[in-house]
């Protein structure tokens, strides 16, 4: 027992370097149950854990049995069956861990579906998402269903099937790794193709500067303005409207003309639940006013000035981003909220 517990031992070690034996419970033969927390980073290929023994990377396999355990969130505390395999990493043979849900009354008669990515805010019992809308949280039951994903981790995008419970809340029905290709990306509105973007990524915040037109935002930091090209490869789908004075995160990279280019805008948004869009639309077209931000957008119009929400939107063409003065034209309807909402925004 004491030389199988050497063994595995020293197979922890090679991979980490400071993962020793001790604390380790041998499960069978080539096996260990090891105990941790998720730390960031963790990725549905990679699970990252930090033990008393010292930080593991362990990977995980399409044989790994996630049944026992589907969120891998910053912070949760699992148990990990591994076994050392022959590219001398580790290998996730089982996961094991505990998820706190609701059970209330949900009404499934009316269910809609939402894409987006899984924030670092996601707690066992409340995935909070980030959508083109917003973020948005999203209360997990008993009887959500989860087969649709292997597991559920920070900074991956799902596509959830969400419906009102008895307690206000919107709760997940199910969850899936496949996300339907929304109107956004056949707008252009998309990250970077896989491996377009090779240089060293680095992410600032600040505020849009008065200078920020549709092709370069200037950036208001704490070290001075920077100067970002905003270009095709750029992701907007989560900043988009670039006004001055609002705050912004910025992931940024040295092109290979020496400029910096944005390659993802992110900015504040909140999400205002689901709400019903009348079918009779209407088309206004007028110039962004300064008071727009993610979440309304100030028109002008010869008509006046107007108020649309922007959390309908289903496409966007000829335009990367939304600055004072631009000229669009908007399709709009109103919603039983009483607002007027942005459907389709076109760059004029």
């Amino acid at each position: 027992m004491k030389r199988k517990l050497a063994a595995i031992g020293m197979a922890f070690c090679l991979m980490t370097g400071t993962v020793s034996a001790m604390g380790i419970e041998a499960a069978a033969a080539e096996a260990a149950t090891v105990t941790g927390t998720v730390r960031s980073g963790t990725t549905s290929d990679l699970l990252l854990l930090s033990t008393k023994e010292g930080n593991m990377e362990i990977k995980l396999d399409s044989g790994t049995d996630t049944s026992g355990c589907k969120f891998l969130l910053p912070g949760s505390q699992i148990s990990v069956t591994v076994t050392h395999g022959s590219d001398e990493y580790l290998h996730a043979t089982k996961l094991s861990g505990s998820t706190t849900v609701t059970g209330v009354t949900v009404d499934t008669s009316n269910v809609s579906t939402v894409s987006g990515s899984v924030s670092e805010k996601t707690k066992d019992g409340l995935l909070v998402l980030k959508t083109a809308q917003g973020e948005m949280e999203i209360k997990l039951d008993t009887s959500t269903d989860m087969s649709g994903c292997r597991v559920l981790v920070a900074g991956k995008t799902y596509s959830v099937a969400v419906a009102r419970g008895t307690d206000a809340y919107m709760h997940a029905v199910s969850i899936s790794d496949s996300v339907a290709a929304s109107s956004f990306a056949a707008a252009g509105l998309t990250p970077a193709p896989s491996g377009t973007v090779t240089a060293q990524l680095t992410t600032v915040t600040g505020t849009v500067g008065d200078k920020t037109k549709d092709t370069l935002l200037y950036l208001v930091t704490s070290d001075g303005t920077m100067e970002l090209v905003i270009d095709s490869y750029t992701d907007s789908r989560n900043g988009m409207v670039l006004t001055p004075g609002r705050s912004l995160t910025v992931t940024c990279y040295r092109g290979s003309d020496a400029y910096m280019h944005a390659a993802s805008i992110s900015s504040t948004k909140t999400y205002g639940g689901l709400v019903t869009i009348d079918t009779n639309t209407s088309t206004v077209t007028g110039t962004i006013g300064s008071k727009s931000t993610e979440n309304m957008l100030y028109l002008t119009t010869q008509q006046g000035d107007m108020e649309l929400k922007l959390d309908a939107v289903r496409s966007v063409t000829n335009c990367k981003v939304l600055v004072e003065g631009s000229r669009v034209s908007i399709v709009c309807a109103r919603g039983n909220d009483a607002y007027m909402h942005a459907l389709e925004i076109k760059g004029a």
